[in-house]
């Protein structure tokens, strides 16, 4: 628990799914939680059910999707005196739909939030960490580790995530930051995949939001570069998918995911009408 003692851990995407999860059990473990999101009221409320079980938490209402608006409230926390000691680059969104669906805005805003803001995070915290060490943990999606047909842009910030994350492990290679990635498959209970009522493939599984968690944990505790959170064959797969991407294509399919994603499809053109 030493690791976690009096730490500040600022955590993204933390009003609601797995973000929630990972704030409050940093803040059992004795983290002082910074929590970001674009909903004021349901960070309010976490961060009151964080102080009545004796932590402490505050937030910052802020919608990542808007990059220029980042620094501004990141330097305004660093002016006030708060170190972050452990940066969770959670928050995350996706749309599922043809590629031609698309508008403009939405691309960029996937791209936005899934990417380009963990990464502005860490431009802005890294000279802060680097003086006093630290931690970043990306949670990135086994999406990134292979497309998922109908949710390409998710996919593409996600595999951006995983890269990115393995060129500054590299780059912070004997610093005092170390950087890590969590891949999730589908998980259960909280998070995007629940919230659309389906069921995953048989043979993929899911996972519980703590599973996400405890990966979490493990990445700042041992300094692991990646870790997969599934219970299914998925490195086997993956595997395969690197030596034989069309054959990867093959059992994916066989596997029901494209199906899943169709569906997917016309369950959010449904809640559009």
């Amino acid at each position: 628990m030493q690791i976690f003692n009096d730490k500040v851990a600022l955590i993204t995407g933390a009003s609601r799914g797995i973000g929630t999860y990972i704030a409050k059990s940093l803040a059992k473990r004795g983290c002082r939680i910074v929590a970001i999101a674009r909903d004021k009221d349901k960070l309010s409320t976490l961060c009151q059910e964080i102080e009545n079980q004796g932590g402490n938490a505050s937030y910052i209402p802020l919608d990542l999707s808007e990059i220029h608006s980042i620094e501004p409230a990141i330097n305004s926390l660093v002016d006030d005196g708060k170190r972050i000691d452990f940066l969770i680059n959670n928050a995350g969104i996706e749309q599922y739909r043809h590629l031609q669906n698309y508008t403009a805005d939405q691309i960029s805003k996937i791209i936005n939030v899934n990417l380009h803001a963990p990464i502005e995070l860490t431009r802005i915290l890294l000279p802060y960490m680097l003086e006093n060490g630290g931690n970043i943990v990306n949670i990135a999606s086994l999406g990134g580790k292979k497309g998922i047909a109908f949710n390409s842009i998710y996919s593409a910030t996600k595999s951006g995530l995983i890269m990115w994350t393995d060129a500054m492990r590299q780059e912070l290679n004997k610093t005092s930051v170390n950087i890590s990635v969590v891949c999730p498959g589908f998980i259960s209970e909280a998070g995007m995949f629940k919230d659309s009522n389906m069921e995953a493939p048989r043979l993929l599984g899911t996972s519980s939001p703590l599973d996400v968690v405890d990966a979490v944990i493990k990445c700042i505790e041992k300094n692991l570069a990646e870790v997969i959170v599934n219970k299914g064959p998925m490195k086997p797969l993956l595997s395969i998918g690197q030596l034989s991407p069309l054959l990867a294509d093959r059992i994916v399919g066989m596997m029901g995911v494209r199906e899943m994603s169709l569906r997917r499809v016309e369950a959010e053109k449904s809640t559009l009408k």
